[in-house]
């Protein structure tokens, strides 16, 4: 089982992930994307959009902070300080590939406010 996250290093929401991800103990590995979407192509070439947090797990991406961290929940339990996988349940959709006129701009989540 691979996990790898794809983020900026600024975005309060990438930080949540990376928290959970802390909090539960498990290894990922750490993709730290360019600040201007129009430049984050590994994000689009693994989710189908520019925005981040992204989080892969073998072939299944996730692409909004809220289903990532129901996810991490609902995947991986915690017990005796080691998570313990379970089964995976696909859930994920892809955002729109089409960069707007905004997509220039430094931004971590759809309506660039970070929520």
């Amino acid at each position: 089982m691979a996990l790898t996250l794809y983020h900026v290093s600024w975005c309060p929401e990438c930080e949540i992930v990376r928290e959970k991800l802390a909090s539960l103990k498990l290894a990922y590995l750490d993709v730290i994307v360019p600040d201007a979407r129009a430049f984050r192509q590994q994000v689009h070439e693994v989710s189908g959009q520019y925005y981040v947090p992204v989080l892969m797990d073998d072939d299944l991406v996730l692409t909004a902070t809220e289903e990532i961290l129901a996810y991490l929940d609902d995947r991986y339990e915690t017990g005796g300080g080691a998570a313990k996988p379970r089964p995976a349940k696909p859930r994920a959709e892809q955002a729109s590939a089409v960069l707007g006129e905004d997509d220039q701009y430094p931004s971590c989540s759809r309506d660039g406010t970070g929520k």
